[in-house]
């Protein structure tokens, strides 16, 4: 049986981070003690993100570099799927151009969820069925004055497994099972019912975690003081330290486990933070990853020289880096539906789906795939069966041609106060694509007190269009967001963003 490694790696962090100090404070006349955790910063997803589509950016930084040729299997690990019957993973398939003759999988239902997807991906890959998209995602939803709100956070990680060494080869690895539920969310719930901490530390950590670890590394031929990354996600204080003593792996060997700037992503985090320490680790170096819930995951790596050559276009680092600090405490209790509010009439439109359409139009929809002339070469959106070329009009010449890359600039925008928003106002307007084509598109990820210009450059990212909640049903599409980059390029635009 062949080896397998890592192939690329590319991460996610949502852009607002809402401080901690005002949600403690904010709460502070129902639970005093939250101002214990009431320092940093918790990465916040935007009203139109969701685990699918923080999966499919992580995707896109991960095969920026490598490209999307090849990839036998897509495999999505989260939590908190939006949906319980119908293939999340096959929604990241169709948005990355990669679906049809591969195979799509869900993994649920454990905080190790993602380090199980990895597992199951370098299985098949060892077995010559790579190479196998793993992507871990998480939105968790937590009640208000609870300390979960203040310690846990979104983002995002996806690892390409297979065959071969790659940038990081897999020396070992071992699962251990154990029915610890030190917290559970049951069925038709919306939140997690939570155990105290000194249980899950005492019980869960220091007994389940050091007989997981002893056989990955004895799978790996080697000791604990020979690793140099020790990913191991828990909010807790500590806790890390306290695992890597139990553990015998080095006190310096411990990676920072994101707390202070991004929060604790749920079964994405082991991953993001192996996909954190893939960017910091040179050659030759030793990566342990621990996934802990009702059981244990340990997978131990080696990276190789290959690492320098398929860095992420990214990476959590290039996410973590473009944050914006984010008070409005009662705008993100609002846009995630922990408050209740009064939306207007405005906001009682049917969105039913139509399934059919949808279908027939998923290239376009979830792709943003559009038309090239074969005759002219002229490019459009949406694809049609007349070109739009005044000097052509040929019928029947387009050929699919993808748009979610291709740079774009401001023609003309527009701030709607009147047309219904979960998070007003409404930006959208159009944008000119560099290769040639126009559309009318949502704009997001912008402040309400922005001040966008024409020329600004725009990126295409795949958000949630509207919400169906007669039907438990979203809808989803592209949008335009302002592209970093924008003061190099000496365009006036407004400087948060960049």
């Amino acid at each position: 049986m062949n080896g397998a490694g890592i192939h690329a790696f590319g991460g996610y962090v949502p852009r607002l981070r809402l401080q901690r100090q005002v949600i403690a404070e904010a709460n502070a006349w129902f639970n005093p003690a939250l101002k214990a955790l009431g320092r940093g910063e918790r990465a916040i997803a935007g009203w139109d993100e969701d685990p699918i589509t923080m999966a499919v950016e992580a995707a896109r930084d991960c095969l920026a570099r490598r490209g999307r040729d090849g990839i036998a299997q897509v495999i999505l690990a989260s939590t908190t799927l939006p949906f319980q019957d119908r293939q999340n993973a096959g929604v990241v398939a169709e948005a990355l151009h990669i679906a049809g003759d591969l195979g799509t999988l869900d993994i649920a239902g454990s905080q190790r969820a993602g380090t199980s997807a990895l597992i199951a991906a370098g299985q098949v890959a060892r077995g010559g069925g790579g190479p196998v998209l793993v992507a871990s995602a998480e939105k968790r939803p937590t009640k208000a004055a609870s300390p979960l709100e203040l310690t846990t956070g979104d983002a995002a990680a996806a690892l390409l497994v297979g065959e071969g060494d790659g940038l990081a080869k897999l020396l070992g690895h071992a699962t251990r099972s154990a029915d610890f539920v030190d917290h559970y969310r049951g069925q038709d719930e919306r939140f997690d019912y939570v155990w105290e901490e000194r249980w899950l530390r005492d019980e869960g950590f220091l007994k389940i975690i050091p007989r997981a670890v002893a056989s990955a590394l004895s799978a790996a031929d080697l000791d604990a003081g020979a690793i140099d990354h020790f990913c191991f996600a828990s909010p807790m204080r500590r806790a890390s330290s306290s695992v890597a003593k139990k553990l015998g792996v080095p006190e310096r060997s411990v990676r920072d486990n994101l707390q202070g700037m991004c929060g604790e992503a749920g079964a994405a985090h082991p991953l993001v933070m192996l996909a954190h320490a893939l960017e910091d680790a040179a050659p030759g170096e030793r990566i342990l990853v621990v996934g802990f819930g009702q059981g244990c995951d340990a997978l131990v790596f080696e990276t190789t020289e290959a690492l320098a050559e398929m860095r992420p276009e990214r990476g959590v680092s290039g996410y973590l880096k473009r944050g914006r600090a984010d008070t409005d405490y009662h705008r993100f209790l609002g846009v995630n539906d922990l408050v209740a509010l009064e939306h207007g009439l405005r906001s009682e439109a049917d969105r039913q789906t139509g399934l059919t359409t949808l279908y027939r139009n998923r290239g376009m929809v979830l792709g943003l795939i559009g038309g090239k002339c074969s005759r002219c070469g002229t490019v459009q959106f949406p694809k049609s069966n007349v070109c739009v070329n005044p000097n052509c009009h040929a019928a029947d010449t387009q050929a699919d041609y993808p748009f979610s890359e291709m740079r774009a600039t401001v023609r003309s925008y527009t701030a709607d106060r009147l047309t219904y928003s979960v998070a007003p106002p409404a930006f959208y307007g159009m944008v000119q694509f560099e290769e040639g084509g126009r559309a009318m598109i949502d704009f997001t990820d912008i402040d309400a007190d922005a001040t966008l210009s024409v020329g600004t450059p725009m990126r295409m990212v795949f958000r949630v269009k509207d919400y169906d909640a007669r039907r438990g049903f979203r809808r989803y599409f592209w949008k335009a967001t302002p592209e970093a980059p924008c003061l190099d390029a000496g365009l006036p635009t407004d400087d948060r963003y960049c």
